[in-house]
C-alpha cells in the first residue's frame, strides 16, 4: 500500500440551509414567499448563491436543506443536490443535512462550509480564501467582519455602557469544519444555537477568523434587498466592460 493510498484526501463539501421563511422580510412587506426565492438582479436570491459555490472547483458537492413540501427546485435548475429535510430550525436542518451528506458517502474527515442562502454575494474567491486559511487547522473557521462601528449596550432603550469594539467581529458564513465533529458539536448544543462557530466553542474549541467582506451580508430586511441588488447590478456591469 502506498502512502497516498494508505492517507485519504479529505474532500470539501457546501451545505446550504435553505428551509426559513424570511420572516423579518415578509413582515416588513417583502412578497409572501422565502426570501431566498425573491428575485434580486434578474434571479432568485439563493441562485446568486449556489452560482458562486459552482465557480470552485474543489468543492465536490452543494447540498441544499429545503422544507418537506418546498417545490422550488422542481421549477429552477441548479448545480446543487436538493433534499426536503428541513427543520425546525437552522441547526435542525444543518444537522439533517449533514446525516444527508453521510448517506451519499461523505466521510468524518470531510470539511463542509455551511452558508446562509441569504448571503448571495458571497464571491468565489471569499470562499477560496476560507478553503485555504482552514484546510490545515485542527478545529476549522468562519468568515468574519471586523467590527467597524462603535458598539453600545441596550436597557430599556437607552445606552447603558459603550463596549470596546477592538476584539469584535461580525460572524458570517460560509463556515468551515470538519463534517463528524460539526455533527457532534450540533447534536451536542442543542437547536438553540444560531451558528456552527457556536456549536464547535461549545466542545471547548476556538474556531478561525478569516477575514471576510462588508459586502457579504445576510439579506435580512427590505432595504438590504436594494444594497444586494446595486452590488450584483455593479459586478455584472464589471464582467461586461
Amino acid at each position: 500500500m502506498t502512502l497516498d493510498s494508505a492517507v485519504p484526501i479529505s474532500r470539501f463539501f457546501a451545505l446550504i440551509p435553505c428551509a426559513g421563511v424570511g420572516s423579518r422580510a415578509i413582515a416588513a412587506g417583502s412578497p409572501d414567499i422565502p426570501k431566498q426565492y425573491q428575485m434580486v438582479a434578474g434571479q432568485p436570491m439563493v441562485m446568486h448563491t449556489l452560482a458562486a459555490f459552482a465557480s470552485v472547483p474543489r468543492i465536490a458537492d452543494v447540498l441544499v436543506v429545503v422544507a418537506v413540501g418546498d417545490d422550488f427546485f422542481d421549477h429552477h435548475s441548479a448545480p446543487c443536490v436538493v433534499v426536503d429535510s428541513g427543520g425546525t430550525s437552522r441547526a435542525a436542518s444543518v444537522a439533517n443535512g449533514l446525516h444527508d451528506l453521510f448517506e451519499q458517502g461523505a466521510q468524518a474527515d470531510d470539511w463542509v462550509l455551511v452558508h446562509d442562502a441569504a448571503r448571495c454575494l458571497i464571491t468565489p474567491a471569499q470562499i477560496n480564501a476560507l478553503i485555504d486559511a482552514c484546510q490545515e487547522d485542527a478545529v476549522g473557521g468562519l468568515l468574519a467582519h471586523k467590527l467597524p462601528d462603535t458598539l453600545k449596550a441596550e436597557a430599556q432603550g437607552r445606552v447603558a455602557t459603550t463596549l470596546p469594539r477592538a476584539d469584535k467581529w461580525l460572524a458570517q458564513t460560509p463556515q468551515m469544519f470538519r463534517i463528524g465533529m460539526l455533527s457532534r458539536a450540533l447534536a451536542s448544543a442543542g437547536a438553540e444555537v444560531t451558528d456552527e462557530s457556536s456549536a464547535i466553542e461549545a466542545l471547548g474549541l476556538q474556531p478561525k477568523l478569516v477575514p471576510g467582506s462588508a459586502q457579504n451580508f445576510k439579506v435580512t430586511y427590505p432595504e438590504d434587498f436594494a444594497l444586494a441588488e446595486a452590488v450584483l447590478q455593479s459586478r455584472l456591469t464589471t464582467r461586461t466592460i
